[in-house]
């Protein structure tokens, strides 16, 4: 997947996961686990455009590791989500198997950029 494909998934990313949070029922709970889910979704895309930025190899892996940090902590709002009883957990299957499929793809970059000399 080349870079253009990559910022286009990650932004569709986000796009879902503004759609799914918008939908989430109204009440405390729910607001600030969406808001939390809101923040690491967007943030995904955000630093894998930085990281497309990055000004040496240990830069572009270290804004990397921070896509990897997102992209898992928005599967985690996502668990508490569906676990907590918000939402049905068929709804939230899809992002986070997509968000999961972020990671690997991410944690597989970063480790071609550590081994490449």
């Amino acid at each position: 997947m080349n870079e253009r494909m990559f910022k286009d998934r990650t932004k569709g990313f986000a796009l879902s996961v503004i759609r799914f949070v918008d939908g989430l029922p109204r009440g405390r709970s729910a607001e600030i686990l969406g808001r939390q889910l809101l923040r690491s979704a967007t943030s995904v895309g955000a630093n894998y455009r930085a990281a497309c930025r990055g000004r040496s190899r240990a830069d572009v892996v270290a804004k990397l590791s921070l896509v990897e940090e997102e992209a898992d902590e928005s599967m985690y709002w996502m668990e508490l989500l569906a676990e907590g009883g918000f939402t049905p957990h068929g709804e939230v299957s899809a992002l986070m198997a997509e968000a999961n499929e972020l990671v690997a793809m991410i944690v597989a970059s970063i480790k071609a950029l550590r081994t490449r000399r």
